[in-house]
């Protein structure tokens, strides 16, 4: 049992040391309480620290300007609304949702942040104790009088809120306690009235009482007085001070009063809509600016408490304006409550972010609808219209060459400086006149192969007499592509999303900033020649890829281009959106013993040290066991040791050597490097089942004369990518003849393999008839199906086939 230790305001005057004592019992590590009751009126002995002396560890003055910022806050308040704290039945508390917040709460506090608490719930537990108690008296006298169990109907008693908070105020402040010391964390209860904030000597002891609590890293639990709070008056704040009508104003009031850098506003709604959720057109705001209230509708208030929405905002807006930034998310949604404040301390996009700061270009969701809209007009577009904008682009590539290689320059000079990027990635960062040349030629392909992408017919069915289906190519929407230190990537997934008519949306790495702004220039230089502009986005502001990947909505397609960590990030990120790609490129290259030993060396040294950082590079080398000892063995190792190479033994062939590389610590390893593992197997078929075992599924090759052999490879692996006799390098979208490539899929559904124009479309289908109905084929209908196929004919926008 949790003792209760609760000081009235005379105990706490005719004990003028009782602070002093609380202080001297945390410092020497004793618990003072398992809950300490303060209330403000007990608070006047300690009157003479002045208001707002204490030192802070960020200057306050002005709210955090950006979501990414918010990891800074050191002194947070967390505000928990009636909704968030309180049971559906409005009787008795949400003990789970509870649970969760406290242990976020102690978790930031122990990572040495301020944590404070303003919360309600006295009112619904006070409710539900009184209504135990009510129903057991009733039980009890209504037994003593009939002189038999048997009870009759018992109705309760309307219950007065003030009553309800002051029988529900211990019993709340237990609880609190009980969850805090579950993390050692020590916790304190005050109470206020908005009275108290009248009066300048109060406000004073308020602040110095406050700040000696965070001092001691105790978490302040606040809450209005209920048991003896006015109601609210109407339009009764001072001059430029909000008055306390309930716990929202009361948040915002303490937050600017304290400093604190944020306030977190949990409630029942995801955040600001821009009209009343769950209304058609209604969009949540990822960020509200001062000023934009015109723009918003507000509902109806939640289903407990005495404020709404719209004193959300008009409290937040107060605090913002204090120096305080704002969070206004939703506490109640059993997905997210048990991370919801550390996403947002994280500055993750979660609920509605308030900033005083408006960005000079449009947000990424209005990116997207922009995108969105150009695109289906881009989609609506000749093939011969869409091939001009790509060839214009190809133009400008070597027109404009010398402002993208300063671009370029600037990015290198950057990247070296900092020292951030290994050899590998400053060189895909790096841009030649040699590969802008290439990628002017790359997109000259795909402008030829956009005359027969968007319309194309690939099925055609006489359903019956003047019922005909169509099945033909359409642009997926909206494209997501994200790419680290590769600005050759844009013009490539520009062209291919151009060639398809899908919209697109670029986030690419920091580190090629300079190269990628003025390469989208150009993107959208071209587009404008037929007035589609803006179906390529690229964003720049600070927004996270995590964040990026929740835009299920407007986002159709993730395209990850970059390490294998950054593929997995995002796959794990993206749970409402497909995503196209690879973890991992472990490719295999399998020597039979029938090989022939000039081109064993010369695909294994292409496959490996080509690109040694490219996905299609050799990771794991399976030689058959016969060639152990032979001549071409030892000419491989040798090519390899001279290619500094490093190699790490398999198991197998670990236990052929007395004195052996070092031993490889996974075979599942992609090693993006001049390193790669060696393995001894003792069949073609032992081979196929290693790849299946540890391969990623990318590439892997079989070098052999022997064609039964080969073949027996190439239809067993279930690979994207199986060669035979040629350098796993040749998996590529350009190698291909695709032009170029949004990425290298393994995934069995959709495209897989080198992802060129036709991975970039979907299908839909169109029936034209003649007033037919489903009634007109039953059994009593005048029709029957004929199901005949016909030959198939192009459809191009605008355009109709014939029969």
């Amino acid at each position: 049992m949790y003792l209760q230790k609760i000081f009235s305001c005379s105990q706490l005057l005719a004990r003028p040391n009782a602070l002093q004592t609380f202080k001297r019992a945390a410092s020497q590590g004793k618990n003072p309480s398992s809950s300490t009751f303060l209330t403000l009126h007990a608070v006047r002995q300690w009157s003479n620290v002045p208001f707002f002396t204490v030192p802070l560890a960020r200057a306050h003055g002005k709210s955090f300007a950006h979501r990414s910022d918010l990891r800074q806050a050191k002194r947070i308040l967390v505000k928990l609304g009636s909704a968030v704290v309180t049971r559906g039945d409005e009787c008795g508390l949400a003990l789970g949702r509870l649970a969760s917040i406290v242990e976020q709460v102690a978790m930031l506090q122990n990572q040495g942040r301020e944590m404070m608490i303003v919360t309600s719930g006295a009112v619904a537990f006070g409710k539900q104790r009184l209504r135990h108690e009510i129903l057991l008296s009733q039980s009890v006298r209504q037994a003593l009088h009939s002189g038999q169990n048997q009870l009759k109907d018992m109705s309760l008693p309307v219950l007065e809120a003030r009553a309800c908070a002051a029988a529900g105020q211990s019993g709340l402040m237990a609880l609190y306690e009980a969850m805090f010391t579950q993390y050692s964390t020590c916790t304190a209860q005050i109470l206020v009235t908005n009275l108290d904030f009248h009066d300048d000597q109060k406000r004073r002891n308020l602040n110095s009482t406050l700040h000696e609590l965070l001092r001691m890293n105790i978490v302040p639990i606040i809450n209005t007085n209920d048991a003896v709070v006015p109601p609210p008056e109407p339009n009764s704040d001072l001059q430029g001070v909000i008055s306390i009508k309930d716990n929202d104003s009361l948040a915002a009031r303490l937050a600017v009063e304290m400093r604190a850098d944020l306030l977190i506003a949990l409630s029942d709604v995801e955040g600001l809509y821009d009209s009343p959720p769950g209304s058609d057109d209604a969009k949540l705001l990822d960020t509200f600016y001062p000023g934009d209230q015109h723009s918003i509708t507000y509902g109806t208030k939640s289903r407990v408490g005495i404020g709404g929405m719209e004193a959300k905002v008009k409290a937040a807006l107060w605090a913002l304006q204090g120096g305080t930034s704002v969070v206004i998310a939703n506490g109640t949604h059993p997905k997210v409550t048990g991370h919801v404040i550390t996403d947002i301390v994280e500055g993750k996009k979660v609920g509605t972010f308030f900033s005083e700061v408006k960005p000079a270009g449009p947000t990424v969701e209005q990116q997207t609808e922009m995108a969105r809209s150009a695109g289906r007009t881009l989609a609506s577009l000749e093939p011969e219209q869409r091939s001009d904008i790509i060839c214009a682009f190809a133009d400008l590539l070597t027109e404009r060459k010398d402002e993208i290689l300063s671009a370029n320059k600037k990015d290198m000079e950057h990247a070296v400086s900092t020292g951030h990027l290994s050899p590998a990635m400053l060189k895909r960062l790096s841009l030649s006149s040699s590969k802008l040349n290439s990628l002017s030629i790359g997109l000259r392909q795909i402008a030829v192969s956009s005359q027969d992408s968007v319309g194309r017919v690939l099925r055609r069915t006489r359903v019956a007499n003047n019922l005909e289906l169509e099945q033909i190519t359409v642009p997926i929407g909206v494209l997501l592509v994200i790419f680290e230190s590769r600005p050759d990537c844009l013009p490539q997934v520009s062209a291919l999303a151009i060639a398809s008519g899908n919209a697109l949306l670029l986030k690419g790495g920091k580190e090629a900033a300079n190269t990628n702004r003025i390469l989208h220039e150009l993107a959208q230089e071209a587009l404008s020649i037929h007035g589609v502009k803006d179906a390529i986005q690229l964003v720049s502001t600070r927004e996270e890829v995590e964040d990026l990947c929740r835009l299920e909505k407007m986002i159709d397609l993730i395209i990850p281009r970059g390490s294998s960590q950054l593929v997995r990030d995002i796959q794990r990120a993206a749970k409402g959106i497909p995503v196209l790609g690879h973890s991992e490129g472990i490719c295999h290259v399998y020597v039979d013993h029938e090989a022939s030993v000039d081109k064993a060396i010369k695909i294994i040294r292409d496959s490996k040290c080509d690109y040694p950082a490219a996905c299609n590079a050799m990771e794991t080398l399976l030689v058959h066991r016969e060639l152990l000892r032979t001549p071409l063995f030892d000419q491989i190792i040798d090519m390899l040791r001279t290619e500094h190479v490093k190699i790490h033994a398999g198991p197998k062939f670990a236990s052929y050597l007395t004195f052996s590389p070092s031993e490889v610590k996974s075979l599942r390893t992609e090693y993006g490097d001049l390193e790669c593992c060696i393995e001894v197997v003792d069949s073609m078929q032992e081979a196929v089942d290693h790849i299946h075992k540890y391969g990623s599924s990318h590439t892997d090759v079989i070098v052999t004369e022997n064609e039964d052999t080969a073949e027996q490879f190439l239809q067993q692996l279930d690979s994207a990518c199986v060669f035979w006799n040629a350098s796993s390098r040749f998996a590529d979208g350009y190698r291909f003849g695709l032009g170029a490539e949004v990425g290298i899929s393994t995934a069995r559904i959709h495209a897989r393999g080198p992802v060129g124009l036709d991975g970039l479309l979907t299908t839909k289908w169109v029936l034209r008839g003649e007033g037919h109905t489903a009634a007109d084929f039953s059994e009593h209908g005048s029709m029957t199906y004929l199901h005949e196929n016909l030959p198939v004919a192009q459809v191009l926008p605008g355009r109709r086939t014939t029969s």
